[in-house]
């Protein structure tokens, strides 16, 4: 027989062993979407760099591909809990949302040129990254805030070849980061 306090400690470690898999599932999940943007937005700045000309296309196809990515992970590596089908259209909403609300910041109010554009796009999406880290771990945090001090630097510091340096500062601080998730 066990008395209550020795109830209340068994209970407390399970508790802390189930958060310990949840927030490993998650940095699992969250590793590979970022591993995978990182790969898609360093080939977009390479094209950028390399042949300016096809930059909105390129672009256009960075994102269409990752949304697809990442709908087609939550797919094929459905959640272990009870919220549900795998594929919820909120998740596509969320995206459509997000990049709205980007486009009109920086083409309808902002009219951003290229470079504009090169700095606000990275810094939009690592706010959600720290935002998230606020709830699920400091990983995301510490992506973030690297990435976002290594554009602004670039933006102030860096000429013409500034898409090459957001190819390693973003795509390759992406998948840095995911793989550092991964260890963790």
């Amino acid at each position: 027989m066990i008395d209550s306090k020795q109830a209340a400690e068994a209970l407390a470690e399970i508790d802390d062993i189930v958060q310990r898999v949840r927030q490993s599932r998650l940095y699992e999940l969250a590793s590979l979407a970022a591993i995978w943007w990182g790969v898609l937005v360093f080939a977009g700045n390479l094209v950028t760099w390399a042949w300016p000309l096809y930059a909105g296309y390129a672009w256009i196809a960075v994102d269409v591909v990752g949304v697809a990515g990442l709908v087609a992970l939550r797919v094929f590596n459905p959640p272990h809990h009870a919220y549900g089908a795998a594929f919820d259209i909120r998740l596509l909403l969320v995206f459509v949302l997000f990049f709205a609300f980007g486009y009109l910041c920086t083409s309808v109010i902002g009219q951003f040129g290229p470079r504009q554009q090169g700095t606000f796009w990275p810094l939009y999406f690592m706010l959600f990254y720290m935002l998230a880290g606020l709830w699920f771990g400091t990983a995301f945090v510490a992506i973030g805030l690297v990435i976002t001090a290594l554009t602004l630097i670039g933006f102030f510091y860096i000429g013409a070849a500034f898409p090459l340096w957001m190819a390693f500062v973003n795509g390759g601080g992406l998948i840095l980061g995911g793989l550092w998730m991964r260890r963790i």
